[in-house]
Order: C-alpha cells, then structure tokens, then sequence
C-alpha cells in the first residue's frame, strides 16, 4: 500500500455487524484509511485509486490497470477494528466492496508485514491461542461453497485452502479457519451490548507484494459472494441482505447501515445481473441542463463497458470520449483560469463560490435515476484558493476496457446510498449525513433512528477522530436447520 494523503472529506468510519443469535443492531469499528488534511501530496489519491481498482477488478471480469501507475494493493479506503477468538485479540482489516471473503494474516504467515505507518500495531492470528477456533475441512459446506463443489482429492481433516490473486502482482493465501467475531450489538436507540459471531475467514499463510508503510492485519469482503461476511449472516436468515452508507463532508462522520432503510425514501436503479461489483446501467451526462453529445455504445454493459458504483474509490473515473467534452461543458466559459498541474491533478484558482460559478453535473441511470452533482462535491480544494477537478480521465487503456466509468466518494457524498442485494437494485438521494436515518428490525417491527457518531465517544472499539457509525439490524425470516 502506497503513502497516504488526503482530502479533509476523507473519514473515519465504524461499522456495525450482527450476530446470529440475537435480535438487534451491533457495530464493529472502521477507520479511514486517508484521515487527515488535503494539503500533502494530492497525487497519492489516484495512486491510491489505481492500486484500488488493479486489486478489486482483477477479482471480476476486467483488469483495469489506470495510467500504467503499479502499486501493492488496491483495497479501499476503510479499516476496521474487531475482535477475533477467545480470548478476543483486536485486528485491523480493510473494508472492501470490491472483494468477498474476510481474511486475516496468521502466526506461520511469511512475508507479512510486521510495521504500519498509518498508527496501527499489526498483530497475527494464532488459532491455537484461541478456545473457539477451528480449521475448515476440505469437506465443510462452507468450503464447497467457496468452490462451488467439494475441492477433488478432498480427504477429511485437509484444511480448506485458499489463494486469492489481485490484478497487481499481490496475493494472499494460506488455509480456512472458523472462529467468533466481537462486536457491540446495538440494544435501543444509542444502547450497545457485546456480542459475537461465528465466521469463517481465511488464515493467511503467505503473502506476496505487500508493502509496509501503511499495512494493517487483513481484509474484510464486503462483495456479493455467497462466501462473504454479509452473506454468512445472511445465509443463517438473521439479517436482510441490504446495506447502506452516508458520508459527511461538511461536519465530518456519518452513517453505514446494514438493513431495511425505511427513511428516508431511495429511488433506485437496477444493478446489472451476473456482476461480481456494483455495476448500474448510466444512460446520459448532463452539464448545466445541456446533455453531452456522446456516442451511445459509450453507455454499454459488459465487454469493459458499463458503470461500477464503489465507495471504496475516492474520485470519478470517466473515458476519454466522455472526458473532453465534459470538461468543455464545465469550463466553456471560464477559459482564463489558468489552469495548471497539482500532481496527477488540473487546478486552478478562484476565490469565489464554485457553486455559484459552474454548472451542475447530472448523471441519468436507467429507471430515471439521477445522481446530480455540485461543483463543490466535483471540486477539491487543496490550499486556500487552489480547486482541482475530482473528475478523472481514465487515460489509454485496452480496446475492451476503454469505455468503463468508475464513480467514487466525491459523487457518492453527501447522500444515502443503499445497496439492494435482495432486489438486486441500488439508489441514492441527497441527505444530511450528519442526522440520522431509521432502520426497521422486520421481526419486532420496532424502528431505530440511527445517527451518525464518533465512535470514541460511543464505542470500545473506537480508534480514529472522524468516524461513523455503522450499524446492522437483525432480521429473523426463516430458521436454518
């Protein structure tokens, strides 16, 4: 993992999971990975984006290499804080949408890291050292899950392995393990109470191409994979299959909630089927009102085209074609900036409202959808009157990759973002990230108004200074036998 800069946007984040056994909300700690001031160097956050996106594509149909930039890993801007084992020992693991199975560096591990530089002290997992662990056999459900059938010359008492490969060169592999998860399971309006969870997770044995400077303990997947830690609880029929999250840039913190939102109200658009990420179908681009003339395959699905919604990747990425006449949009009439390089970044200065100065972009998906986007959440301000642009040109790239858009933070911010994995849709609206929402627990029918929070004033697990609440409601459907 490269070094870390950052906006003053970027958060820290705390993040709520649910047990199985118990009928409430609970909350793991997530931390940002880029917490601190945009006055450093700007150019780590593509460089961040391009190890991201080399790391979390590789895992699906298209590898996306941007601007030819090579670095370790690319898994997204979140860690979180939980407990594993009894006794609990504390971990630190990246939160990632992009990727499915929850991971942790073990005791025989080699090469991992041993230092970080982002503040954390790195620990590895003994299963010995813990009462409730357990090794995965090759013939466990759980296993065959993974691999979709029994791995051939499975013999009984065989660990499950496990070998995961990222589009950068780095890797992780060693062998399955089943063990409790801690974390603060939420008992009323602002009330916690401990719990735990079974999981089972990767037990890394080896790891490749990891730097150190800004390591932590593991990985924790939050794709859509059957094998992914939301899928685990969902599978016991204790928690809906949807998530969502709210960034606030303006007071700092936010909300990450786990699911039934009934407030407020998300349009929705459908995601694109057979998809590993988060892929939306995006119609039309319109600037100030005026919609770009662009080619219309440049809208396609599938084939290195179509539009990924990550929350892990900070900026936007948008194809050339797309790219030029946008920005002539934006800035027609603003030709006496004077434009100049911050980096991997186009600045300029001005000293007055942006808002009041440039066009606002709108984005239509399909389902009519819009994600409509001020010139303040697209611009960045990196010293006094210094703005850069938060659109990215995703630069040359494979004939079968060129038409992909890629939309991070800088759009996502500043809404409530839901994920839909049930109904296989997600949405958006405009929202106050620094109120609260209200999440329904479908078997009590009781509804929680859920804030954002600082986690190290409501949590033991807190670790950062901005940081949100991320919460999970328990919802009982069928029982598993």
């Amino acid at each position: 993992m490269g070094k870390a800069s950052s906006l003053a946007r970027f958060l820290l984040l705390s993040v709520v999971v649910l047990l199985p056994m118990v009928d409430g909300i609970g909350v793991f700690s997530v931390e940002r990975k880029f917490a601190g001031g945009m006055r450093s160097n700007i150019s780590d956050l593509r460089a961040h984006d391009s190890r991201r996106h080399s790391r979390m594509l590789a895992a699906g149909a298209a590898d996306i290499p941007l601007g030819g930039l090579s670095l370790p890993t690319a898994t997204g801007l979140y860690y979180a804080k939980i407990g594993i084992g009894t006794p609990g020992q504390d971990y630190y693991v990246q939160v990632d949408t992009g990727s499915d199975l929850l991971w942790i560096n073990c005791i025989e591990c080699k090469n991992c890291p041993k230092d970080s530089g982002i503040g954390i002290k790195l620990k590895l997992y003994d299963l010995k050292g813990s009462e409730s662990g357990n090794v995965v056999s090759c013939d466990d459900s759980f296993c065959s899950v993974m691999y979709q059938s029994e791995p051939k010359g499975c013999v009984h008492g065989v660990p499950c392995q496990y070998s995961v490969m990222y589009g950068d060169g780095s890797s992780s592999g060693g062998y399955l393990v089943r063990d409790v998860v801690q974390y603060n399971q939420v008992s009323g309006d602002h009330q916690t109470i401990a719990a735990n969870a079974s999981i089972a997770f990767g037990c890394g044995a080896l790891q490749t191409g990891e730097e150190t400077d800004d390591a932590v303990d593991g990985l924790l997947g939050f794709g859509q994979a059957n094998y992914s830690m939301i899928s685990q609880m969902a599978s016991s029929g204790k928690v809906r299959k949807i998530f969502a999250h709210c960034l606030d840039t303006i007071n700092g913190g936010g909300i990450f909630a786990i699911g039934n939102v009934v407030e407020p109200k998300v349009k929705t658009t459908p995601l694109v089927p057979d998809m590993p990420h988060y892929n939306v179908i995006l119609k039309s681009i319109d600037v100030g009102g005026t919609f770009l003339q662009l080619p219309t395959d440049l809208f396609e699905s599938g084939d290195g085209k179509g539009t990924i919604i990550d929350s892990g990747t900070t900026l936007a990425y948008i194809p050339d074609e797309a790219y030029s006449p946008m920005m002539d949009a934006i800035f027609g009439n603003r030709k006496d900036l004077g434009f100049r390089n911050e980096g991997d970044f186009t600045c300029f200065i001005y000293s007055g409202s942006v808002d009041d100065a440039f066009p606002i972009v709108t984005l239509h998906f399909e389902k009519s959808l819009t994600l409509s986007v001020k010139p303040s959440d697209y611009f960045f301000q990196y010293k006094d009157n210094n703005w850069c642009i938060g659109w990215q040109r995703r630069g040359p790239q494979p004939k079968d990759q060129k038409d992909l858009f890629l939309l991070g933070d800088f759009l996502l911010s500043n809404k409530l973002v839901v994920y839909d994995l049930e109904k296989q849709v997600i949405g958006w609206t405009d929202y106050n990230c620094s109120s609260s929402i209200k999440i329904k627990d479908d078997k009590s029918g009781r509804v929680y108004s859920v804030d954002a929070h600082n986690v190290s004033t409501c949590s033991r697990l807190a670790i950062g200074r901005l940081t949100v609440l991320l919460l999970l409601t328990s919802m009982i459907f069928f029982l598993i036998h």
